[in-house]
């Protein structure tokens, strides 16, 4: 996988690199990107096997967007898929390197026991792994212990990525408690970690709001402080990555429209407020720019349409990535950033630089913020 490989005319200052589910973590945690939901009944073989997404990573979902009557029929499809996917490798018409980071998000811990097992080796191969929805600190042994034992069992990494989204973490009076205790419970299995993820839409739903296509996640003032609580604790030191919560509306756009949009200041237009594509993306896209101001990397997203406005978003900037290769190659005090524009503090700022840099090799490098969205030109199936 390669994130943007549909532009191949695209010039980036550094290219972004390959990856794959057996890519070191340190860097994996990275290149999720924009990550698609979609139900586990849904066939995406055909066009996985033809190339014709331009997803890097996506979620079989057997929880919310999957019908409990529709449970069996899911799990099945997912399995069948797996099986699918092992065959053409064996067969010489994939490689490990064409199959996106697939995870599949199971309903609880008892589902999640009786799916894996059900698994066989040569599924696992080609899965990721899971998302655990509603994690907490009385299921996350549960889902942790299982997770360990199965990759055990079949000899097969499997990552976890818990979502923070239940009452536990909502609710102001025991939320630092409660993430503590998830934080600790982490520790021993962080290698198994590959993202945390939250749930702006279940967390909404629990104060019986929802933000509209003109308003952003950070515009909900007790989901905000949830996410900043997580953030807090969990972005510490680069410990975890954690993605950003989901982008609920979507609306068709034209391919001409990207292509008037690129002779304009696309940045300095989103930061204004001011209409770029549609409603849809302008949230989304605004939402973005709040994501990685707050230290979120990826995103989920629950329509194609998405993703690559998301990836495009994560690509770095040369100027930071100047200023980021600049404060990692330098020993300590405080130096004049390439651009002469700003002061580079190596100790404090280094952090930062090290996501930079992380992010640089899984999205590349453009030249300015009016080339982000550039890289979004191409045919693309909305």
């Amino acid at each position: 996988m390669r994130h943007h490989s549909y532009n191949k005319e695209f010039q980036f200052v550094r290219e972004p690199e390959n990856f794959n589910k057996y890519t070191d973590r340190e860097f994996l945690q990275y290149c999720l990107g924009g990550t698609l939901y979609m139900p586990g009944t849904k066939d995406i073989r055909d066009k996985v096997l033809n190339h014709q997404l331009d997803v890097t990573s996506f979620v079989m979902d057997m929880e919310d967007a999957c019908a409990e009557e529709k449970l069996g029929e899911a799990a099945d499809n997912i399995l069948s898929t797996m099986d699918f996917f092992a065959d053409k490798i064996e067969e010489g018409i994939l490689t490990i390197d064409d199959i996106p980071l697939i995870f599949v998000r199971v309903r609880n811990v008892e589902q999640f026991k009786d799916f894996v097992s059900k698994m066989t080796s040569r599924q696992a191969h080609v899965l990721t792994g899971f998302n655990f929805p509603k994690f907490c600190s009385e299921n996350a042994l549960e889902y942790l212990y299982t997770l360990d034992a199965t990759s055990k069992r079949l000899g097969e990494l499997l990552y976890g990525m818990p979502i923070l989204e239940g009452k536990e973490v909502a609710y102001r009076e025991g939320r630092a408690r409660e993430l503590l205790l998830i934080y600790n419970i982490l520790r021993p299995y962080r290698n198994m970690i590959l993202n945390v993820r939250v749930g702006g839409t279940d967390m909404s739903s629990i104060f019986g709001v929802r933000r509209d296509i003109n308003t952003s996640i950070y515009d909900i003032i007790t989901v905000r402080d949830a996410l900043s609580d997580i953030l807090n604790l969990f972005i510490r030191n680069g410990e975890y990555v954690v993605s950003g919560a989901v982008w609920e509306y979507f609306l068709a756009y034209k391919e001409d429209d990207i292509n008037d949009l690129i002779k304009q200041n696309f940045y300095h237009s989103l930061l204004k407020g001011k209409a770029i594509v549609n409603e849809a993306i302008d949230g989304l896209l605004h939402e973005v720019v709040l994501d990685k101001a707050n230290g979120f990397v990826g995103k989920t997203i629950i329509h194609p349409s998405h993703v690559r406005f998301v990836n495009a978003m994560f690509s770095v900037v040369e100027e930071e990535y100047l200023d980021a290769k600049q404060i990692l190659d330098t020993s300590g005090g405080v130096i004049k950033s390439k651009a002469g524009n700003k002061m580079n503090e190596i100790n404090p700022h280094r952090n930062w630089a090290n996501k930079i840099m992380n992010r640089a090799r899984a999205y590349g490098v453009v030249k300015s913020e009016n080339s982000i969205l550039e890289i979004v030109l191409g045919k693309t199936e909305v």
